[in-house]
């Protein structure tokens, strides 16, 4: 019987497949969610997500880190992976969208209107905190809109690039930053800031999170049924949903 337990227990361990996800920072709790329902519709496939900035993850994937399916925050780190011949071209697939806004902590009262006409620089104390300009998504987009409405140089010196968009939110919530620029998704799950304004849509490109199965992942079945149900299923577009993302239709 003893021997039956083993032999058992030999064969679950077997059948058990892992999937290896790495994602950007701002997906942390909505793919964390979705993994543990899978999980219970497949009790036998490990999820296992790594979160970070989008930038770095595709280094690390560049680099040969096992992973098996890459969800960033911006088209441009897909298009690099796809460049380095990590992922097919044809395996990228735009899921989601998001917004770009300012936060404060909420104990702070601060004026924003998103209007170049605006002094932005002087509605405020101390630092602004965003991602990296130059690599961090969020940061990107952030650069892209302060351009667009004339408020980049005035705020030279007091920007903040963090590695990824919660370290962002982290340093508004300890209210080290009294401004941050984030997704709208961010700013939702925390009780310790507020959104005081909204970047106009026109002001940086569209924020895109396209999904994309590695070379490695393709190989897997277990990551190319998890890729289905995040793409397909009624529970994922859920959750992406509540924490305030669109979804492609």
């Amino acid at each position: 019987m003893g021997c039956l337990l083993v032999l058992s227990g030999l064969l679950s361990t077997a059948q058990a497949g892992t999937v290896k996800v790495y994602a950007a920072a701002s997906l942390t709790n909505a793919v964390t969610d979705i993994a543990h329902i899978y999980q219970t519709h497949y009790p036998t496939t490990n999820i296992v997500p790594v979160f970070g900035a989008s930038s770095a993850l595709a280094k690390q994937v560049e680099a040969g880190a096992s992973s098996d399916l890459f969800f960033s925050a911006d088209q441009d780190w897909v298009n690099y992976l796809v460049q380095k011949k990590v992922i097919h071209s044809n395996a990228v697939k735009p899921l989601l969208f998001n917004q770009l806004v300012a936060i404060s902590p909420q104990n702070l009262n601060i004026a924003f209107k998103a209007s170049p006409a605006f002094n932005f620089a002087q509605s405020f104390k101390g630092h602004l905190c965003t991602g990296q300009m130059e690599s961090v998504p969020v940061g990107k987009y952030a650069k892209q809109s302060l351009i667009k409405l004339n408020w980049l140089a005035s705020l030279k010196g007091r920007i903040v690039g963090t590695d990824d968009v919660r370290s962002a939110l982290a340093f508004v919530e300890r209210g080290e930053c009294q401004v941050g620029i984030v997704y709208k998704t961010d700013a939702l799950i925390s009780r310790k800031v507020k959104i005081i304004g909204i970047f106009p849509a026109n002001s940086y490109s569209p924020i895109v999170y396209p999904l994309a199965l590695t070379k490695q992942g393709q190989k897997n079945k277990e990551a190319l049924q998890f890729e289905k149900f995040i793409k397909s299923s009624k529970q994922a577009k859920a959750i992406f949903q509540k924490y305030g993302f669109s979804v492609k239709s």
